[in-house]
């Protein structure tokens, strides 16, 4: 992977990590998406327009992707409904690294060679190795399906984005116009489903929620353009290593231990970056 991709992804990685540890602080799972994902349609919105709308093609594939972020919103939430954090994440994203690099190699043929699936593979062990304590629990067969099912989620937009990106021959209007679409169909499912109430408690933390959006949407669009530049399985992967961003900043803000599954699992990303920057 070439240096400037490969920075570029750590750049999303680490601004990835970073929105998920600002809206952890004060706000509970659903509150947090749904607030995420309409600042991030608010902060896309000024370059949608000043990019304009996509090439007709493009629709087809927004449209797709739209319903995968959006079933991956509601198996999270629904898993988060029914077992901690500290386990359905792992499990969601460590599946879809898993399953994007399979897709990359199998279906997508990208050219991957075995230092990069070694590579791919130590940062999915890293991320189930930093989630080690909360595998002691028991996790309920509904909420495994349901972090399952995010992870399959995960894997059809990454897969759906990467490619459509490549299709256009810019990764700008077609993710812009992704998150915008993503905020107005958002709105009009909450509004449907709670009622216009359920956004009122939501106002206070308006702030944090532009700010994680906004993060979300850098990061998103970086990783999008970097699927244009390398292998979207390696980009995936390289992206995932927010875990390790996550653990820095839950020990340094949030005042969590840390821990020895933490210690090693930092290692583990760090061997795993290291193989596919090699790669």
């Amino acid at each position: 992977m070439d240096l400037a991709v490969f920075l570029v992804v750590l750049l999303s990685a680490a601004m990835q990590a970073a929105w998920n540890i600002i809206l952890k602080i004060r706000l509970d799972p659903f509150s947090a998406l749904v607030l995420v994902g309409l600042g991030a349609g608010a902060a896309a919105l000024p370059f949608a327009l000043w990019i304009g709308p996509p090439d007709r093609q493009l629709w087809p594939w927004i449209g797709a992707s739209v319903v995968a972020h959006l079933s991956y919103y509601a198996f999270l939430i629904g898993a988060y409904s029914r077992a901690d954090l500290g386990l359905t994440y792992p499990v969601a994203r460590g599946s879809a690294l898993l399953l994007t690099a399979l897709i990359s190699i199998l279906v997508l043929s990208e050219p991957i060679g075995l230092i990069g699936v070694i590579g791919i593979v130590l940062l999915a062990l890293a991320i189930l190795t930093m989630a080690r304590e909360a595998f002691g629990h028991m996790m309920e067969g509904r909420a495994l399906l349901l972090a399952l099912g995010s992870g399959l989620a995960v894997t059809a937009f990454t897969v759906i984005d990467g490619t459509a990106a490549r299709i256009s021959g810019s990764a700008n209007a077609y993710t812009t116009w992704l998150f915008v679409c993503d905020a107005v169909v958002i709105v009009i499912i909450v509004l449907a489903w709670k009622g216009p109430r359920v956004l009122v408690p939501m106002a206070g933390f308006l702030p944090l929620g532009l700010l994680g959006g906004a993060m979300l949407f850098v990061s998103y669009w970086l990783s999008v353009w970097a699927m244009t530049q390398a292998p979207i399985g390696l980009v995936t992967a390289v992206r995932e290593s927010s875990v390790l961003f996550g653990a820095i900043m839950s020990v340094a803000i949030l005042r969590e231990p840390l821990r020895t599954d933490r210690i090693i699992g930092a290692f583990m990303v760090i061997g795993g970056l290291t193989l596919i920057k090699l790669h």
